[in-house]
């Protein structure tokens, strides 16, 4: 049986770069956010957010695809991607009003974990051992973070994990979409349903803004937009076990975005947690890829010789 052509190192090193330009924008992205919840409502910080998804993906897909940019065959499941993206911009703003960006940005790197799990219980995959010992060390890791002692704050510590559970669903969505429909397709129609929804709440907490808060809005959306597309380039480049690892770059850039911007530098406990979660998603994304990899070539065994 014939291999499979391999991306030339080249390409993996620039997807590297890519996915690092990618999170670092995600972590300003997130810095601004914090700031904007302070001084602007909810439904104009997602409004102007998936305003610059839309658009930028018309912009840049709309002239070569056309038409065919706004054919889906799945318009259940991209209303479902759709709205699980809209619950993690929401849960994202509700929970950067309440914690740094650097432990935020450490619960949310518990997702690939979560997925494991949801890969297990509803698509009936095995498992191993370790990935779910990864899974139970990163929960408790979670916990160092976030240490809930009660009051409204602690009762806060909800919507990370909830951000959580919708971030995993919105992959396994992808995934699922990623067979059967245009990336650029699925990125429109994603931002579309977002869109739509915050279009409704926008009458009711519409205010005017200073040229400060608009600029920064401006800042927030250019960042979302870009690091999606910069990700989306990086993928286009090289292979998701290549690239997941990288991910977790993301959790140091939020630290020190929160050490420069806010002051806040973690704790040990908060700390010795935030490693965890980084160690348990890089080495259970590494355990995933050479389970795949080993599935794969036995599978090429068992096949009959062309």
């Amino acid at each position: 049986m014939p291999s499979l052509p391999r991306p030339a190192a080249a390409d993996s090193r620039h997807a590297i770069f890519l996915v690092l330009a990618s999170v670092a924008l995600f972590a300003v992205f997130d810095s601004t956010v914090k700031v904007l919840g302070q001084i602007a409502p909810m439904a104009m910080v997602l409004w102007v957010r998936y305003a610059f998804q839309v658009g930028l993906t018309l912009l840049t897909a709309g002239p070569r695809q056309r038409r065919q940019l706004f054919v889906t065959h799945r318009p259940g499941l991209q209303l479902a991607r759709g709205l699980a993206l809209l619950s993690m911009s929401a849960l994202a703003f509700l929970s950067l009003q309440h914690m740094p960006v650097g432990e935020f940005t450490a619960i949310v790197m518990l997702t690939p974990l979560l997925i494991t799990f949801l890969a297990a219980t509803l698509l009936g995959e095995t498992v191993s051992r370790l990935r779910w010992a990864l899974l139970g060390v990163g929960l408790a890791c979670a916990l160092l973070v976030i240490r809930p002692q009660g009051g409204q704050a602690s009762a806060a510590v909800i919507y990370p994990l909830l951000l959580v559970v919708a971030g995993a669903a919105f992959h396994v969505l992808s995934s699922q979409l990623s067979r059967t429909e245009n990336s650029s397709t699925t990125q429109l129609f994603t931002g579309m349903v977002g869109l739509l929804v915050m279009t409704a709440f926008l009458p009711g907490q519409w205010q005017a803004l200073d040229a400060r808060t608009w600029a920064l809005l401006g800042v927030a959306g250019a960042l979302s937009s870009g690091g999606h597309f910069l990700l989306i380039l990086a993928y286009a480049r090289a292979s998701a076990a290549t690239l997941t690892p990288y991910l977790y770059f993301q959790i140091a850039f939020a630290t020190l975005a929160g050490g420069l911007l806010f002051g806040h530098i973690p704790d040990a406990l908060a700390l010795t947690g935030i490693v965890g979660i980084a160690f348990c998603g890089a080495l259970g994304t590494w355990i995933t890829a050479h389970e795949s990899r080993r599935a794969m070539e036995a599978l090429r065994t068992a096949l009959p010789p062309d």
